[in-house]
């Protein structure tokens, strides 16, 4: 199934099977997330761990219609739990599917997974990034669901593990972004980066070369700085491969940490090496320590058919494809066509198309390098699938093509903004008052605000200059993109790579003022 792994494990039955099917299937987990870091996540599919993963392209979220389409696919009448890597397009993404399956009458619970303590509690950045211990979260929470437990303990389980989880990362060689052949970061041969995440970005810091052991010191005792125990507390340790780590050298990293936690007078009690999360090719490793409770070392031990498991799989017996229910059909009235809408909307896709290169450049400086192509893909939905109608109608459609095609952080950002806009026009509101609710709407899902580094400083600035005509939108505009070359960026990915992003426009500002100024040209044209 496109987009989608399906096993059979807790979950496995679909809404079109009989009803004393559905009251025997256990809670479904779903995970998912970009390509790129394999065996994560489908291979985690199987009894005792994942029902379903849900992969975007490479480093970019599947689309909200991709995960409602898993959560359609393999919930039953004890529902399902969303398992979410804390990036913003995964949080966005899976959140407004559950949003819509919750609507749809499907039990859903969200747990987001932040175990990333390289960054620290500032509020500079993002949030905590969810990174290989995520794939602990699978494994208690899919033992736990498949004992039978019902969705409220396994929801309050995972939360559990998620807030006690600490991993720290580094790398001495960058990941190469398939198709272009460029490195996803730069380094001295003579450095490694530490504090990096699984997108390609770089990390919080370059220092010199050391011995593994030396290595291993800086990621145990920066794990413990940030999350401290007690002297003989339980923990589980997991050291995972990046994905061109070889496992003699991540057996070095192992043994070190092993040993480094016991001389902190934690008591180890179980440990986990191999590549479960990785970041394409990159030469690096990441340790994780997680304190255990009573009762996880067991739900760790329980048995699973994941191939990718790294304490071990069972065989599978068969393998289900699973279909996925036809969501219901759009109803809504298209109206009278407005042909200068209808213009604008294919000029301003047009304009992303044509400007597909330069914005993926501008992305690679600042971000993970996917900017570019994730709006070509919603504009091609756009071109393969036109629509004619009311001025609201075209952008509802354009909001579907936007949610659908293009992933990432953009995609539900964009059907947001685009949905408000057309509701407030069909509430009566004018082309200024759409645009300030459509702004209005992208605020309030992503939680950015003008100074932040992201398209926010284009759109805000536009939407207040929006009543003063078009050449003041377009000044406001510039000076808005303008305006996130000095700064350090708050939120999005971008932020992850703080001041070194420093200099460089924000891409995803660059690409309002693309569209914008082409609606504009339409509008004169018309």
């Amino acid at each position: 199934m496109s987009g989608h792994d399906v096993g059979h494990g807790s979950g496995g039955d679909t809404r079109g099977s009989s009803g004393a099917d559905r009251e025997a299937v256990p809670v479904a987990l779903i995970s998912g997330g970009g390509a790129g870091h394999e065996p994560a996540h489908a291979g985690f599919v199987g009894e005792g761990m994942l029902t379903a993963a849900v992969s975007g392209g490479v480093f970019a979220s599947p689309s909200v219609d991709a995960v409602l389409d898993g959560i359609r696919a393999v919930t039953g009448s004890a529902g399902a739990l969303l398992i979410v890597k804390s990036y913003t397009g995964d949080r966005l993404n899976f959140g407004l599917a559950a949003q819509l399956a919750q609507d749809e009458g499907y039990a859903v619970e969200t747990v987001v997974v932040g175990d990333d303590i390289a960054l620290g509690d500032a509020d500079t950045h993002a949030g905590a990034r969810g990174l290989a211990g995520t794939v602990l979260v699978h494994k208690i929470a899919g033992a736990l669901a498949a004992s039978g437990a019902d969705l409220a303990e396994v929801t309050e389980r995972a939360r559990s593990v998620a807030g006690r989880l600490a991993t720290m990362g580094v790398a001495l060689r960058p990941g190469t972004m398939p198709g272009s052949g460029e490195a996803t970061f730069e380094i001295d041969e003579d450095r490694i980066e530490l504090g990096l995440g699984i997108h390609g970005e770089s990390g919080v810091e370059q220092v010199p070369h050391r011995p593994a052991d030396e290595v291993a010191a800086e990621l145990v005792d920066r794990v413990l700085a940030a999350r401290p125990l007690d002297d003989g507390a339980r923990v589980a340790l997991l050291v995972n491969g990046l994905g061109g780590t070889p496992p003699a050298e991540l057996s070095v990293l192992t043994r070190a940490a092993h040993r480094l936690l016991g001389q902190r007078g934690l008591r180890v009690e179980r440990t986990y090496q191999g590549s479960v999360m990785t970041s394409l090719e990159m030469a690096g490793a990441s340790v994780t320590v997680l304190p255990l409770e009573e009762g996880e070392a067991e739900l760790l031990d329980a048995p699973t058919t994941s191939l990718a498991w790294p304490g071990g799989g069972g065989p599978v017996e068969r393998h289900d494809d699973v279909p996925v229910p036809e969501a219901a059909a759009d109803a809504a009235d298209p109206g009278d066509p407005d042909p200068q809408v209808r213009a604008a909307v294919d000029a301003a896709c047009q304009a992303v198309l044509d400007d597909e290169s330069r914005l993926t450049e501008l992305d690679q400086v600042v971000g993970d390098g996917d900017l570019g192509e994730a709006l070509a893909r919603g504009a091609r939905a756009w071109q393969e699938d036109p629509a004619d109608g009311s001025a609201a109608y075209l952008l509802r459609v354009l909001s579907a093509r936007c949610r659908r095609a293009i992933g990432g952080t953009s995609g539900p950002l964009y059907a947001a903004g685009l949905v408000a806009a057309a509701q407030a026009l069909e509430d009566g509101a004018d082309w200024p008052g759409a645009l300030a609710a459509g702004v209005d709407g992208i605020q309030e899902l992503g939680g950015a605000e003008p100074g932040d580094g992201t398209m926010v400083d284009a759109l805000r600035p536009a939407a207040d200059a929006a009543p003063d005509g078009w050449e003041a939108v377009l000044a406001a505009t510039e000076q808005g993109v303008r305006s996130t070359v000095e700064g350090v960026s708050r939120k999005g990915r971008a932020s992850y790579v703080g001041a070194r992003g420093q200099g460089h426009p924000d891409p995803g500002a660059e690409a309002v003022l693309t569209w914008l100024r082409a609606v504009r040209e339409a509008g004169r044209a018309g």
